[in-house]
């Protein structure tokens, strides 16, 4: 599955060169000219790693910087600021503000991607670990599924399906959302697909009761409940 990245940039001639490298280096590639319209994409697309402008025409891209990781839903997503403000406070204050890298404004493709594999790096390891709902434990670096030590088997679109759930609980998904973060928008397949995997998803967790955490929310979608286990 590409991994996706998110161009916030007022500028079009920017955002169209950045979207050409990102595409020509096998990313998918998501584009904002406002605050408003990459708040709604992170929403809608959750990217692997955003691309932030500093100079925005609604909001800057520090203040965007910042909401975004003050969020729980979004502050793991790695934010690059791309700015021409080189002096050594801006800097600092972008850092400080969350992000997790700083390029100036002129800067080369190659040195960009080499920056945006260095941050997906860092996810990456970070994801590396045990998520623990009650008796029900997912391991990143194995992809094993455990209740009380003994493994569960899952299918890998239900696998990265659990994964999801495990780490954006409580919240409701609608089919399209989880066709789009976890098969990815390019890959076109109707919204009845979810339905099926999410059934097998729950079969293979029914003998341990943990079904019941894959909830319906009838007319909007699916949500993962750890207050049920």
């Amino acid at each position: 599955m590409q991994q996706k990245v998110l161009v916030v940039e007022d500028e079009a001639a920017i955002r169209e060169m950045l979207a050409f490298n990102l595409g020509r280096a096998g990313y998918e590639v998501l584009s904002a000219a406002t605050g408003t319209e990459a708040r709604s994409s992170v929403a809608d697309k959750y990217p692997d790693v955003v691309l932030m402008d500093w100079m925005l025409p609604d909001v800057s891209g520090l203040e965007l910087t910042r909401q975004l990781k003050r969020d729980p839903e979004t502050r793991e997503i790695p934010i690059i600021m791309l700015t021409a403000r080189v002096q050594e406070d801006d800097r600092v204050a972008g850092l400080e503000g969350g992000a997790d890298d700083y390029i100036t404004k002129p800067f080369s493709p190659r040195e960009l991607l080499a920056r945006i594999k260095v941050v997906l790096r860092r996810g990456a390891a970070y994801q590396d670990e045990t998520i623990t709902v009650g008796r029900l434990k997912l391991n990143s670096a194995s992809h094993r599924v455990s209740v009380d030590g003994s493994e569960i088997s899952l299918g890998p679109t239900e696998y990265r399906i659990l994964h999801f759930f495990m780490h954006h609980p409580d919240r409701v998904y609608s089919r399209t959302q989880l066709l789009d973060r976890i098969w990815g928008a390019n890959v076109y397949v109707e919204e009845r697909t979810v339905d099926v995997h999410i059934r097998r998803l729950r079969k293979a967790l029914t003998d341990s009761g943990y079904d019941k955490l894959v909830q319906t929310v009838r007319g909007a979608g699916y949500r993962f409940s750890p207050r049920e286990a």
